[in-house]
């Protein structure tokens, strides 16, 4: 029989000859991959390793990409399909205290309609990620740039995607008194960030942004009876807006990074962070991202977080990224392809090499809930990999019914704090005032016009008014005039200035006779 789980790591699995893998809690902020093809069991890994964080005090974020990580609020059931193999796989492993058991968690959906919503302002987010959000050019990203830099300059909050366009407009109308400060600002490149926040909000981006801004440390909570609060984001219909997933994940990152102390290497994580899809935060990245990309993972370490990316195929996280991930399960490739063969033979070269492994070769052989496991050892070099059977999850496999939700919503001690929105005033009420202030505001030496007192002066729809009409009786006078002329004086040509010195003459008279119409 296998020996019992020590109290310093979270169990992972054991080997067929009984050899246990344990990942160490002093290690686990040294960030992990879990890898491999779809159905291969990543997901029951994943939810297996995020309540034994729980179970020892550690909060969890993770992402919710299909759906169905929401079972694991609840505790498994003996009735349910997939018992009878997890009993199996439980008392194979020498799992001998395995049972059912529920893990606290709260319920987050950026677009707040699965749990409580997530927003964060604009001007926290700030233009760089703002940008990469936008997919901004270097140009169009400059003056992002300096639509931020006056708001900051002249008090005015950016909290919302309305701020950000009233600021926008804003420099568009001082882009000739911005420049000798800031530069050229091109109003066809505030047109087409304007057009991007168009698309944005079509893609319910809109919801991102606002106030209650949430406060990390929400993600950091324990429970009544010690447990780490599991934060799990229903990201399903957020995978429609890859951008937006992507870049809110990388935000909360350098969130963390910002606000967490720094603590070295801590007893156990501060908090584990699960990015599902990873691939999705490096496709199409501009190097000046993943630079940020890599120095958060590098650098958050020291404040006690762990970062866990789970994907298909290890290629997808750069190098430079994952030569800091030390705990490694590799679940199944698929090698039918020379880039699937490719991916095998990168995923066989990361691990510490073990003569009784084949590595390229178990990696298409592997079993669903099987895997290959190397994991940090305390001195903090990586064991050597070892084809590993691993553990069942005690919660329920599967996502929670939508009354079960619900009904988990009500209890959380969030609620309060995040259901409501606030709108306080901000740069959009604050430029709008101005704009109204100005267009209300008639210079004290004015004189009245004939037959008007000085409080009957035009309103503002009246000068909108009289200014269609000076449109209309100059494009229309143009036109009489040319033809008058040419009739009368008999010019025998049409002349762009009216018909010449007796075109002008009529053009004025019957202008004239237009505006006082």
């Amino acid at each position: 029989m296998v020996e019992q789980q020590g109290q310093d790591g979270i169990f992972i699995g054991a080997s067929a000859d009984g050899q246990r893998q344990t990942l160490v809690m002093k290690r686990a902020n040294r960030h992990g991959l879990i890898a491999g093809a779809t159905g291969t069991g990543k997901t029951v890994t994943l939810q297996g390793i995020a309540e034994d964080f729980s179970r020892r005090g550690v909060p969890v974020f993770l992402a919710d990409v299909k759906g169905d990580l929401s079972g694991i609020a609840m505790a498994g059931s003996p009735t349910a399909k997939t018992h009878d193999a997890f009993a199996a796989r439980a008392r194979e492993i020498g799992e001998d205290d395995w049972s059912y058991s529920d893990n606290p968690a709260i319920f987050w959906d950026l677009l707040g309609e699965q749990g409580h919503p997530i927003r964060t302002t604009v001007s926290e987010m700030g233009p760089l990620l703002l940008s990469q959000l936008l997919d901004l050019n270097e140009v169009q990203e400059g003056v992002l740039t300096v639509a931020f830099t006056l708001a900051d300059k002249e008090g005015l909050l950016l909290l919302d995607l309305d701020d950000l366009g009233a600021m926008l407009a804003e420099i568009a109308n001082r882009a000739d008194e911005l420049a000798t400060t800031y530069g050229n600002v091109s109003k066809a490149s505030v047109g087409a960030i304007q057009r991007a926040l168009l698309q944005l909000r079509s893609q319910g981006g809109e919801h991102f942004f606002g106030e209650p801004a949430l406060d990390i440390h929400d993600f950091m909570l324990v429970d009544d009876k010690g447990r780490g609060q599991i934060s799990i984001l229903a990201a399903d219909k957020l995978m429609a807006s890859p951008k937006l997933y992507s870049t809110f994940l990388l935000w909360m990152l350098s969130e963390l990074f910002e606000a967490l102390p720094e603590v070295g290497d801590p007893d156990q994580p501060k908090l584990v962070f699960f990015f599902d899809e990873a691939h999705l935060l490096f496709d199409a990245a501009p190097p000046s991202l993943l630079e940020k990309v890599e120095q958060v993972v590098r650098l958050i370490r020291s404040k006690g977080v762990g970062v866990y990316f789970i994907t298909q195929n290890p290629i997808d996280v750069p190098d430079t990224v994952a030569g800091q991930l030390g705990n490694r399960v590799q679940h199944a490739l698929r090698a039918f392809t020379p880039k699937d063969q490719k991916a095998v033979k990168a995923a066989a070269e990361t691990f510490r090499a073990n003569p009784g492994v084949d590595v390229a070769t178990a990696i298409t052989e592997l079993k669903v809930g099987e895997a290959l496991v190397s994991l940090l050892q305390p001195d903090g070099s990586p064991a050597p990999v070892e084809r590993t059977l691993v553990k069942p999850p005690r919660s329920r496999v599967g996502p929670i019914t939508p009354a079960e939700r619900a009904t988990l919503r009500q209890l959380s001690p969030l609620g309060a704090k995040y259901d409501t929105p606030l709108n306080r005033e901000s740069a959009a009420e604050k430029l709008a005032a101005k704009a109204q202030a100005a267009a209300a505001q008639v210079p004290a030496d004015a004189p009245a016009a004939p037959g008007r007192t000085a409080a009957a002066q035009p309103s503002m729809f009246d000068k909108m008014l009289q200014s269609a009409a000076r449109s209309a009786s100059s494009s229309i006078g143009r036109q009489v005039a040319n033809e008058v002329g040419r009739q009368i004086f008999g010019t025998g040509r049409r002349s762009s200035s009216g018909g010449g010195l007796a075109g002008q003459l009529v053009r004025g008279v019957l202008g004239g006779l237009m505006r006082n119409l």
